[in-house]
């Protein structure tokens, strides 16, 4: 999620990462090589930032916006993933533009065949922070410039025709029904209800909300939000900084320009369980499906790096976790058994997930609560601690082996204002952790005795405590 470190072969060698990541190294893996991450503010206010890759001939963007599901209306729920993805439906005819690269209109398939003649690939997306914009090309100049050129057209001259998002809205629909037979799906909805109340991260995307959006609805979302003042542009690649620039200021280019850049308006924060939450939902299933947790931290809690390597102790490490010892290993309740945090710009949920037989999710809920009031009560023993940092900082070369690895932490980066140095610093702020570090700070995020309990296809009454 940050800057590219200088890892040293001996490092690697004592974290155990073996002939792997050494032969990368060796190779010269430009993933891996210690290059600075460069940042600077155009005169729009688009903030770029920058990581030289030139052993590879490709350029990689990401270009984020705040225009993510907590800026669309309760009733509209699906507009802001509705505005990304529409722009590959076409590009309309710029207005009053002479003859030239920017003039004549795409519909779908010809905007399609055009990305498919470059060999590069543009697309849009929203989670329920961030509108992200993805642009992956060959450095050669000349195809660079008409992907960039191409990219530039579909993220600021989206046609958005009425009969696309009406077939699109239906397929929509259908695989939202289709998704509604699922076990997984019903569990999912009635915990992120659960567990967020009114606030937008617990919204879902149903078959009312898609019919109250009109491509009007998506040109006044994407007008509103997608400005380059408000753009944080992410670059890795085989290009300089002068080249990056440039690549920034044309993506952006079509977009809204000289506009004053309005701050966008507060959105209230992830409110806090105050009491215990329970439901046992009927479902006809050979599994009972089983989620439990409540409202965690934010990405800029400082907290974060104990949460961190305390969850892969707790429930994310896989097999060698202690949820997993005392529900699989222990107790042969579940095969698998998982624990995340999900931070975000307000307070992702803290979950756990398991599946197990009907007849045991009782006693598999009663398992895991026990395990998380412990770990919260006493923390890990040292030998947890120092098992999960040998691991952490022994595969953190994995988090940046390739050039799409290195643009997805170099945009959360951006996104969320870290320090350039941050990955040179990551595996530092791990080894410096105590016991009493990780116990301190799920003390302070987690609340055992609130949180939201689902069973799904529980026989009878799931039980609890």
């Amino acid at each position: 999620m940050n800057r590219i470190p200088v890892t040293s072969f001996r490092a690697l060698a004592h974290a155990g990462q073996g002939l792997f990541i050494a032969l990368s190294l060796l190779a010269g893996a430009p993933a891996l090589a210690a290059l600075p991450i460069q940042h600077w503010v155009q005169d729009s206010g688009a903030k770029v930032y920058l990581v030289e890759s030139p052993s590879l001939p490709m350029v990689d963007v990401q270009i984020d916006f705040d225009a993510g599901s907590r800026r669309e209306p309760a009733g509209q729920v699906g507009l802001a993933n509705a505005t990304a993805s529409q722009t590959a439906s076409g590009i309309r005819r710029q207005d009053g533009a002479a003859d030239g690269p920017y003039e004549s209109a795409l519909d779908e398939n010809q905007l399609s065949e055009a990305w498919s003649d470059l060999g590069a690939g543009f697309g849009g997306s929203a989670g329920s922070d961030r509108m992200s914009f993805t642009l992956r090309s060959l450095s050669d100049p000349a195809v660079l410039s008409r992907a960039v050129n191409l990219a530039a057209r579909q993220l600021g001259q989206p046609a958005y025709p009425s009969d696309v998002w009406q077939r699109d809205r239906e397929r929509a629909v259908a695989a939202i029904r289709e998704a509604n037979t699922r076990p997984g799906t019903v569990a999912g909805k009635a915990y992120r209800a659960a567990v967020y109340g009114g606030h937008p991260y617990g919204w879902e995307v149903t078959e009312s909300t898609l019919a109250a959006i009109s491509v009007d609805d998506m040109r006044r979302f994407h007008a509103r939000y997608l400005q380059p003042c408000r753009a944080k542009v992410s670059i890795v690649g085989a290009v300089d900084r002068a080249q990056a620039d440039q690549l920034a200021r044309r993506m952006l280019s079509l977009l809204p320009q000289g506009q004053r850049c309005e701050p966008l308006p507060s959105v209230a924060e992830v409110p806090p369980l105050t009491q215990p939450v329970r439901l046992d939902i009927p479902f006809e299933s050979a599994q009972a499906h089983v989620l439990l947790g409540q409202p965690g931290v934010r990405r800029d809690d400082p907290d974060y790096f104990p949460l961190l390597v305390g969850n892969y102790i707790l429930g994310g490490g896989g097999f060698v976790s202690r949820l997993s010892t005392e529900v699989r290993e222990k107790r042969g309740l579940s095969y698998s058994v998982s624990s995340h945090f999900a931070p975000g710009r307000h307070a992702g949920a803290f979950t756990v997930g398991l599946q197990t037989r009907p007849d045991q999710a009782g006693q598999a809920v009663s398992v895991v609560r026990e395990v998380i009031e412990r770990f919260v009560a006493q923390g890990p023993t040292a030998q947890e601690l120092a098992a999960a940092k040998d691991y952490m900082v022994g595969s953190f070369a994995l988090r940046l082996d390739s050039n799409a690895k290195l643009l997805g932490n170099l945009a959360a980066i951006a996104w969320h204002e870290l320090p350039l140095d941050y990955l040179d610093t990551w595996q530092d702020r791990v080894r410096a952790l105590s016991a009493a570090d990780v116990r301190s700070a799920f003390q302070r995020a987690l609340q055992p005795d609130r949180m939201a309990v689902v069973t799904l296809g529980a026989a009878g009454a799931a039980a609890s405590r």
